[in-house]
């Protein structure tokens, strides 16, 4: 199905301006996607939108001719529409001239299989929706099964979150919960849960490191509850050589997936 507008003030413009509210998309159970790069990510991985909103009189591309064929023959609708709506959808001046609406994905815990991957990050009260994006980006490159969000952490199908993903949100698995379900999940069989600490930590390199491994980070601001960390398995400390006390969430968990990653191949 196609169709154009081009009118500020129809229904379709109201509700794809609404996805960029999470309240919205939660109530929707979609979300926005902006860029042919990341929309050919999603097309790879096996998802293709709903919908997909192009700038009129754009220049043809091989990519987004094949990405419209396949979003018709899934049933879903193309619109074309001015740049200038375009950009009021996104709330960008300088708007993507392709732009996709999927389906939020599964995010329960009961869907993941923990036997799929070696490595698992986790993400406790990650408010930063670029350090969220970044973690599954990273979780990609290191072949971990996915992302775990642990508590109150930032949308993770926000536009600030799927565009630092770089397409990881469409290939690695991710589920939310709070700590009190994680944990009877994790135990409920293998899996051991590391997390960077001070408390009672041995050194990063060289720790014994165990399939699967579950790498958890904490809040920017305020890391890891004690007793969150008393529950981990093992407590691994990296030194800091400058005034910082501490990393960034994300490059936290960087260090300590490519750690885990050589320890486990080697």
């Amino acid at each position: 199905m196609r169709k154009h507008i081009t009118g500020f003030s129809n229904p379709t413009v109201k509700y794809l301006r609404s996805l960029r509210d999470k309240k919205h998309r939660k109530r929707a159970g979609q979300f926005l996607v902006e860029g042919l790069r990341l929309l050919e990510d999603a097309r790879v991985s096996g998802h293709v939108p709903r919908q997909l909103v192009m700038a009129e009189n754009r220049d043809r591309h091989d990519l987004v001719d094949r990405l419209e064929g396949e979003v018709g023959a899934a049933g879903g609708e193309v619109i074309t529409t001015t740049p200038d709506i375009l950009s009021k959808i996104t709330g960008k001046s300088n708007s993507q001239s392709v732009v996709g609406v999927f389906d939020e994905l599964d995010t329960s815990l009961a869907r993941l299989d923990r036997g799929s991957a070696n490595i698992w990050l986790v993400a406790q009260d990650l408010r930063d929706p670029g350090n969220l994006g970044t973690m599954l980006r990273t979780g990609d490159a290191v072949g971990a099964g996915g992302l775990i969000l642990i508590d109150d952490c930032a949308d993770p199908f926000s536009a600030e979150a799927v565009r630092a993903s770089m397409g990881a949100v469409f290939t690695q698995g991710m589920a939310q919960a709070r700590w009190d379900e994680f944990v009877p999940w994790l135990r409920g069989g293998p899996g051991q849960l590391v997390a960077a600490s001070l408390r009672d930590a041995v050194p990063y390199r060289g720790a014994a490191y165990q399939a699967p491994c579950f790498i958890l980070v904490g809040n920017e601001s305020q890391g890891l509850p004690e007793a969150y960390e008393a529950e981990c398995d093992l407590r691994v400390t990296m030194p800091m050589k400058g005034r910082a006390d501490s990393l960034n969430a994300a490059v936290a968990g960087a260090v300590l997936a490519y750690e885990v990653l050589a320890s486990l191949d080697g």
